[in-house]
């Protein structure tokens, strides 16, 4: 599979990391962009615009991926509208900043939301595009996270959820076999309004400045870079069920 001329759906992909991807598989000649999001309308429409600049056809679909009948709905929008769906890009998350230590803090309600967006809405959307993805030979990419790996992050259920959002990827990986590969990338610090709103401006800024200090590339990740590697595990026809981890090479030191 190759992204030009595929069409390609995003979840989460207004802001952040997924606006990336919209924007790399526009300048790599996609046929269609699928976005989808939440609550970010116009980030949404925004990026919608910066890919129809790229001469790509883009739509922007309400569909929060802990609703099942919105993202159904957003599934048949994306077929009804071009015909087909290629590729998957799971990365719609949620999380919330509850320390480690504090138990009482991590309330079934924060549980609840935080695996039935991370986890099932990744599930939902796999789902409802089955038939599509396999009729196209597709693929299917989602957007974990080094703390799947690892004690840390923004709270005890994040973690949690992506190491679920990992034995996911393998299960679908051989569920949908051989139409349809499945594989992960999992992003250490990316610099997005993502970090900026757990840590603050000065609190990120901080950390990532010491964060560079030890880690071996010496610099911290980017949005763009992490769009590449999800683009790139699309078309990487022989591998599914696998996980790449981009972190600048932090992991090496753990």
């Amino acid at each position: 599979m190759r992204i030009e001329g595929a069409v390609v759906v995003v979840t989460g992909g207004g802001t952040g990391i997924g606006r990336s991807v919209c924007l790399e598989a526009a300048r790599r000649g996609a046929a269609g962009v699928v976005l989808t999001y939440a609550r970010s309308a116009q980030e949404a429409e925004d990026t919608a615009g910066e890919v129809e600049a790229c001469n790509v056809p883009a739509l922007p679909v309400r569909a929060d991926v802990a609703d099942t009948a919105a993202v159904e709905a957003m599934a048949a929008r994306a077929v009804e509208r071009f015909g087909r769906v290629n590729a998957l890009v799971n990365n719609a998350g949620t999380t919330r900043a509850v320390p480690a230590e504090d138990l009482a803090g991590l309330t079934d309600e924060i549980w609840h939301e935080i695996l039935d967006v991370n986890v099932v809405g990744a599930f939902r959307c796999a789902r409802a595009l089955e038939r599509p993805l396999r009729e196209a030979g597709g693929a299917i990419v989602s957007t974990s996270s080094i703390s799947a790996f690892r004690a840390g992050g923004s709270s005890i259920a994040y973690g949690v959820s992506k190491a679920a959002l990992e034995q996911l990827t393998r299960a679908l990986a051989a569920a949908l076999a051989p139409d349809v590969r499945v594989n992960a990338v999992a992003p250490g610090t990316v610099a997005t309004r993502w970090q900026t709103d757990l840590r603050g401006e000065e609190g990120f800024a901080a950390f990532s400045r010491e964060e560079r200090e030890v880690v071996p590339l010496r610099a911290t990740t980017q949005p763009e870079q992490v769009a590449r590697s999800l683009l790139a595990m699309l078309e990487m026809d022989a591998v599914t069920g696998e996980t790449v981890v981009i972190d600048g090479g932090k992991h090496v030191l753990y």
